[in-house]
This record gives structure tokens, C-alpha cells and sequence, in this order.
């Protein structure tokens, strides 16, 4: 079951739109002007990332920094293990 669920995350990321990452910014309290969210969503889309791992996650936050700043990369951060957290899937993820 677990592989089912890395794969449904790993898909949500690839496919998430500059729209929806706007929208989750004003939801969540970040900071993203609309050349900000498509640097990221490009990013996403054409990096093959695994955020299931410690070390993956932090590169991926440290690209986030550098797109946006290191306020919003911390902040979408905590919003990751919040969401994880709430969903029981913190078993997936390396610590």
C-alpha cells in the first residue's frame, strides 16, 4: 500500500498548476508572486524528485530557497509535515 501512496504524491507534485501553488500560497500563508509559483512548478515538473527521503527533501527545499526565499522554503517545509502528520503517513518519510 505504501507504494500506491508514494506514487499518488509523486504524481500530485508533477502535476500541480501555477494556479493551484497560488492558491496554496494565499491558503497557507507563503509569499508567491506568479513568476515565482511557474520557477517552482517547472521545477517540480522537470526534476525527478523523491521527497520521501531526507536528503532528497532538503535539496528540493534548497531549490525552493533559491526561486523564492528562505522564509517560504522553511514555511512550505512545515506545511509538508503538517500535511504528512495529518494523513498518517509519516511512516513513509525518512525522518
Amino acid at each position: 500500500m505504501s507504494i500506491l501512496f508514494k506514487e499518488l504524491i509523486n504524481q500530485r507534485l508533477r502535476k500541480i498548476t501555477v494556479t493551484e501553488l497560488l492558491d496554496y500560497s494565499n491558503q497557507y500563508g507563503f509569499s508567491l508572486d506568479r513568476s515565482q509559483a511557474k520557477d517552482i512548478v517547472s521545477y517540480l515538473k522537470t526534476n525527478n524528485i523523491n521527497p520521501f527521503t531526507k536528503k532528497e527533501r532538503q535539496k528540493m527545499l534548497r531549490q525552493l530557497a533559491e526561486i523564492t526565499d528562505g522564509e517560504t522554503a522553511e514555511k512550505a517545509n512545515q506545511l509538508f509535515i503538517q500535511l504528512v502528520e495529518s494523513y498518517g503517513l509519516s511512516n513513509l518519510f525518512e525522518s
